[in-house]
């Protein structure tokens, strides 16, 4: 495993120091979401030119910090052509800006079907899924070009709820370059975490062969709802996530979040500490 972090929930610091921080820190990997860590210089559709992918690759290679992943985290299925015209051609100039980086993936999670991107019951029907792999089919046309992974995020909250529909899109697309960020936290709700053994170990049959990465957090219960923490701060068994890190996927890139700069070390402890004992 080489153990990352999502880089905005680092120490706030301009954008070389943060990341000789994180490297500093002991972690191999980052989530990059471009405009949540840069500040000093713009990071919108037409700034990313090769020169700036550069740089940033520069930056990242001077600290032994690979970018795992390059998020984009934008509603494929929002209604409003004029909006998802925009989002579409987001998700295209990340993928070109990932093959001049070098980056792992690009990692997007699967949207709601309405423009405020919220949940809604509509989210689990069958009309949100097949609009969901319409809009996604082209960008990963994209990312075939570019020859990048396009990499969704089954979320319990958003259109790919489970690991049936999220296998069902990699069917249906049937494209090499449409992997899986497994995030098994991102898999349970109010409704069904007790279950959660199960739902991970389902997750991992289903879709472990496409898993590209995993992102590693807790979660809590309070109001009647989950709220994520940072590994090991919660009620998240991670028995079989490791396990499956362990035999199946070496060196796979794994990065916490929902930590904090005042607990970034505890949990990359506490992660580490599984990892080795596995």
């Amino acid at each position: 495993m080489q153990l990352g972090i999502r880089l905005h929930d680092t120490k706030n610091l301009p954008f070389e120091e943060r990341i000789a921080d994180v490297s500093e820190l002991g972690f191999k990997c980052g989530h990059l979401a471009l405009a949540k860590v840069i500040s000093e210089f713009p990071t919108t559709d037409e700034a990313l030119t090769p020169g700036l992918a550069m740089y940033i690759k520069n930056v990242f290679a001077k600290n032994h910090v690979d970018i795992a992943v390059l998020g984009c985290y934008l509603n494929l299925a929002n209604p409003n052509p004029e909006k998802l015209a925009q989002i579409t051609h987001r998700y295209m100039a990340h993928l070109r800006f990932a093959s001049w980086l070098g980056c792992g993936v690009v990692g997007t999670e699967t949207g709601a079907p309405n423009e405020t991107y919220t949940h809604v019951p509509e989210c689990h029907g069958e009309e949100a899924l097949q609009t969901f792999i319409a809009n996604l089919r082209p960008v990963v046309k994209y990312a075939e070009q570019m020859g990048v992974v396009m990499a969704i995020e089954p979320v319990w909250k958003h259109i790919v709820c489970n690991p049936k529909r999220a296998r069902r899109v990699l069917d249906e697309i049937g494209s090499p370059n449409l992997q899986i960020i497994l995030d098994p936290v991102n898999l349970l709700d109010i409704c069904n975490y007790k279950d959660q053994v199960a739902i991970v170990d389902e997750a991992i049959d289903v879709l472990g062969a496409d898993v590209a990465m995993v992102h590693l957090k807790d979660f809590v219960v309070e109001d009647d709802k989950l709220v994520s923490v940072g590994a090991g701060l919660g009620q998240m068994d991670y028995t079989s996530v490791i396990k499956f890190m362990k035999e199946r996927k070496p060196f796979i890139h794994a990065t916490l979040e929902n930590t904090t700069p005042e607990n970034n070390i505890q949990v990359r402890d506490f992660i580490q500490k599984l990892y080795d004992e596995a």
